[in-house]
């Protein structure tokens, strides 16, 4: 086996110019860095945690089929680390040699989408995001860029209006990103030396691996070390809870990671794909799955996070782990070369704590798609509908026998208990018997013997209790009735 290079040294580009980093701290973030080494300030500290959008910069990476592609971001939360390799560019990078705006900002001035200014930035990065890759968007496509920016001064409507008339002020193909594309792409190509980066000593060590086997190797000979893929979770850890995270593995550049295939009846997608990478492969095999992609944070979060890292964290209220427990999904863990796989919802042993062995990665999740006739749903409740963190939320895979009687129904909660977790019990009281209100109203007694839930800051004990019950409910009635969903978009209902 030949051995690994190891290059002592972090690259980028960072708009323009070329960067090439000797000292970085594995917990420093892009924001940090380019406000109080770069004097860049156009991007913005907010939440300091992915919320507000004040810090949006678009990061660009070369695709498997190497194109480039460009994606909004949160700099507050994303680590320098983690962008050997990328294109960094901030709204700086946006005004043209002749002293006009970018279309982007030109419509941001005319319709008046800025008043104190200081998310000013961070809308323009996200519409512009958005522009390059549709330049005539629909309302609820802007909608969507936009569900991680917040403005408290101009109400929004200003905002929407200057992002429909963004092309009457000139269209992509003038673009600066898009005539240096080619260019670019043959620099970021020159950047990727297939060398392992590794900067600093002892514990303050910051680690890129140069492939899987070697992230691998990597974590087998560290197995303490902070594995960072999106860093929607892990960036909050360094930003509000001051947690010393180092040394710190960097895996989002891994392409390995990065595979989403359906094969058998059955989705696979590795541990680094994103939300927004996973999303139109889910939402055309598990409908049901889009929608609740679609409100898990912001367009940044999305492109960020990983369905891996969702899982691997190990939250009881981490989105997807319900959802994929009740589709009845396994999870391929790996440690060195030795594979196993397991049913997901095993891997969740109590809070905090799962069955991962030191040394050992989640490599993979296989998401089995319900069969013709099954009814499949999940429901997110939330104190506000777009980014915010689940209350509670339940998911319902059910198969109807023959002569209407329950055949076969998984059903899965995240923030009712300290790990995601099935409502065996209520499973158990719906098996074998019909399904009609009568059923299912005696099953909802059962769920105080699933769960016990807390009350916190997002809902009191009696609140999830309550609403966990009543999810079963909505399911037997969407189920049952041929009547409109219980709940539409404002797009849909127009």
């Amino acid at each position: 086996m030949t051995a690994t290079t190891i290059r002592s040294e972090l690259r980028f580009i960072l708009n323009g110019q070329d960067v090439r980093l000797t000292d970085v701290a594995p917990d420093l973030t892009l924001l940090d860095w380019l406000r109080l080494s770069r004097s860049l300030k156009g991007t913005k500290e907010g939440c300091a945690e992915g919320d507000c959008g004040a810090c949006t910069v678009l990061v660009g990476r070369l695709s498997p089929s190497n194109g480039l592609v460009y994606e909004s971001v949160n700099a507050c939360i994303r680590f320098l680390g983690s962008l050997d390799g990328c294109h960094v560019v901030t709204v700086e990078h946006l005004a043209g040699g002749d002293d006009r705006l970018h279309p982007v900002q030109q419509a941001m001035v005319d319709f008046h989408g800025s008043q104190c200014g200081f998310c000013t930035p961070g809308f323009v990065m996200s519409l512009y995001g958005l522009w390059m890759q549709t330049p005539n968007p629909t309302d609820q496509q802007i909608e969507t860029a936009l569900q991680g920016n917040l403005c408290r001064c101009t109400g929004y409507e200003p905002i929407l209006r200057a992002a429909r008339s963004i092309s009457s002020y000139g269209g992509t193909q003038n673009d600066p990103l898009l005539v240096e594309r080619e260019t670019m792409i043959a620099r970021l190509k020159a950047l990727g030396d297939g060398a392992r980066v590794e900067i600093g000593g002892e514990r303050q060590r910051l680690i890129v691996p140069a492939s899987l086997d070697d992230f691998a190797s990597v974590l087998e000979a560290s197995p303490t070390a902070t594995v960072v893929a999106g860093s929607t979770d892990v960036g909050l850890w360094v930003t509000k809870h001051m947690r010393d995270i180092t040394p710190v593995v960097f895996i989002a550049g891994l392409r390995e990671l990065k595979s989403v295939t359906v094969a058998d009846g059955v989705v696979s997608i590795g541990a680094g794909v994103t939300y927004s990478e996973a999303i139109a492969t889910l939402s055309q095999h598990i409908p049901a799955l889009g929608p609740l992609i679609a409100r898990i944070g912001g367009q940044q979060v999305r492109n960020m996070g990983t369905i891996g890292g969702n899982i691997a964290n190990g939250s009881p209220i981490g989105d997807t782990p319900p959802a994929l427990i009740a589709l009845g999904a396994s999870l391929t863990l790996r440690k060195g070369t030795i594979r196993r796989t397991i049913p997901l919802e095993d891997f969740f042993i109590a809070y905090g704590k799962q069955d991962r062995q030191p040394g050992e990665f989640v490599e993979a999740v296989h998401i089995p798609i319900p069969a013709a006739g099954e009814n499949f749903a999940v429901y997110k409740v939330t104190k506000r509908r777009d980014e915010d963190i689940t209350a509670t939320l339940g998911a319902f895979r059910l198969a109807l026998a023959a002569d209407g009687t329950v055949a076969a129904i998984r059903i899965a909660y995240g923030g009712m208990a300290a790990t995601p977790k099935r409502a065996l019990a209520v499973e158990n009281a719906l098996l074998g018997q019909p399904w009609n209100e009568k059923t299912v109203e005696a099953a909802m007694a059962k769920y105080a013997e699933d769960y016990a839930p807390l009350s916190d800051m997002r809902a009191t004990a009696e609140y999830r209790a309550l609403a966990a019950r009543n999810l079963l409910l909505r399911f037997y009635l969407e189920t049952t009735s041929s009547a409109a969903p219980a709940q539409v978009s404002r797009y849909e209902a127009a």
